[in-house]
């Protein structure tokens, strides 16, 4: 496969806050002339949320589910300068630097458990991804995923990696499966678990999985709270995901005895 390669923009105008999200994320317009979806910095899980955001959407955009494309964006200092509402300049402050950017899907709709489509394979994937990256945070309620064209797209996985807020404990989880699949969205539709998990063992080898960890901008791995080095803590991620991989049968049958 391939390198992975990412884009780096600047932010040229603030759009609208989305508020439906808890950590604020906007629309914005970048200086490719193209709309995102910014993920702050200095939002409240600060750059962990990011970097669980990048790890999971280039986890799944190489076992082939569709994620808008992610770039790494760059906001100065001007935006908050003049932003009247007090919060939102608060997080354009503290956001100043490289944050993250989804490519904005104008016209997509949230997926709806009840009347949204959604195959077989592709929920599998999901599921599995997602027990992979022990993402606690695709549910009824908060589905993160949209349909757009049609089709089904991944957004929104930085609620993953839950470990990565104690480091000091991280190891703890390398033996764990993920129970709380259970309350997975798509967990119903994921008939395919088996034959899914052949397909994310083939495209997440070694060096797919070190080239996305390697692309994790280094003052995103640079918290004077952690007590591991920014090459500490890529290794801790390489070796938490292919342990996970090691395990994907288990995981495969904890997803199917859930169901």
């Amino acid at each position: 496969m391939s390198e992975i390669d990412i884009r780096t923009v600047d932010v040229v105008k603030y759009i609208t806050p989305l508020r439906e999200g808890g950590s604020l994320p906007a629309i914005v317009e970048a200086s490719d002339g193209f709309l995102y979806v910014l993920k702050f910095r200095g939002a409240g899980q600060g750059t962990k949320a990011l970097i669980s955001e990048f790890i999971g959407g280039e986890l799944a955009r190489a076992i082939g589910l569709k994620v808008p494309e992610l770039v790494f964006m760059t906001l100065d200092d001007s935006f908050s300068k003049t932003e009247p509402d007090e919060e939102i300049q608060d997080l354009l402050k503290f956001s100043v630097g490289l944050n993250l950017g989804l490519h904005y899907l104008s016209g997509s709709i949230t997926f709806d458990p009840l009347v949204s489509v959604a195959d077989a394979l592709t929920s599998s994937k999901i599921v599995l991804l997602d027990s992979i990256i022990s993402n606690i945070d695709r549910t009824v309620k908060n589905t993160n995923l949209l349909n757009w064209n049609k089709e089904l797209w991944v957004i929104d996985n930085g609620a993953s990696f839950y470990f990565h807020h104690n480091w000091d404990t991280w190891k703890n989880h390398l033996t764990r499966t993920f129970p709380l699949i259970k309350d997975h969205v798509l967990l119903e539709r994921a008939s395919l678990l088996s034959k899914a998990s052949k397909t994310i063992v083939n495209a997440l080898n070694e060096s797919t999985i070190e080239d996305i960890i390697y692309k994790i901008p280094e003052d995103w791995l640079t918290n004077e709270s952690d007590s591991l080095t920014p090459e500490e803590m890529r290794r801790a991620y390489i070796e938490y995901l292919n342990s996970r991989l090691l395990k994907i049968d288990t995981l495969v049958k904890e997803a199917e005895d859930a169901r």
